[in-house]
């Protein structure tokens, strides 16, 4: 098992060194995928890029998404087995990345799920709001198997995340967190959901968009369903027979 962070950064300057710092202080290599942010930003992941800190520069912004695949895809050519994904922002606690890894090295074939324990912190619109989410999670995947699809700190099994983003088309921004999740569950990818601390730091760079991002997200969840219905004999088979 080679176990190593990507993360997708845009315009988040300020915050991504001392992510970067604390994950290396727990071993782990580092891949960081610029999604086209201004100069300065960029300036400040070119001063982290290390023996074991990757840097990989995308011209345009591609959106959370994409800077994930990108990452994905150059984590699987760096010889990596599984990857940590994790934001640039700091609201993920990395004194948490042993358990997600311990996960991992116990269930190489699991996707590591984090089910996130917020503080007084969390916007009290985006806490309730994710429920919605959750209960269209659970029936597009017929199971309660993923108890947080919208956390974004998570380990992937690399052998069957890139075939999966190679082979269908899946959401590039906001969206891609909870249907690369589902997708995984309907591949048949058992799941393990890994509490960890989350928090939103007052100063904290969002590049959330309320109407385009819950667009997106009300099409996928749309698109999701008849997916489900689509899989419907196979997703009550596997009810059946567990």
């Amino acid at each position: 098992m080679k176990l190593g962070a990507v993360i997708p950064v845009y315009n988040h300057g300020a915050t991504v060194g001392a992510v970067v710092r604390a994950i290396r202080a727990h071993g782990l290599p580092v891949l960081l995928v610029d999604d086209g942010s201004e100069p300065g930003c960029a300036a400040v992941l070119d001063s982290l890029v290390a023996p074991d800190v990757h840097l990989h520069r995308l011209a345009v912004n591609q959106g959370k998404g994409g800077a994930v695949m990108t990452g994905l895809r150059a984590a699987q050519t760096l010889g990596w087995s599984h990857a940590l994904q994790i934001d640039a922002d700091g609201q993920h606690d990395t004194a948490d990345i042993p358990k997600f890894a311990a996960a991992a090295a116990v269930h190489p074939g699991h996707f590591i799920c984090g089910c996130p324990i917020y503080d007084a912190s969390v916007p009290k619109a985006r806490f309730y709001g994710r429920y919605a989410t959750h209960v269209w999670v659970w029936i597009n995947t017929l199971s309660t198997a993923i108890r947080d699809s919208m956390c974004g700190f998570r380990v992937y099994p690399l052998g069957a995340v890139v075939p999966l983003i190679d082979s269908v088309e899946i959401g590039r921004r906001m969206d891609f967190d909870v249907e690369v999740a589902v997708r995984l569950v309907w591949r048949g990818v058992p799941v393990i959901n890994q509490p960890t601390r989350v928090s939103y730091p007052s100063d904290g760079v969002s590049h959330f968009r309320a109407l385009q991002d819950n667009l997106l997200i009300s099409w996928m969840h749309t698109r999701l369903f008849f997916g489900m219905l689509l899989r419907l004999p196979m997703l009550l088979w596997r009810k059946v027979a567990a």
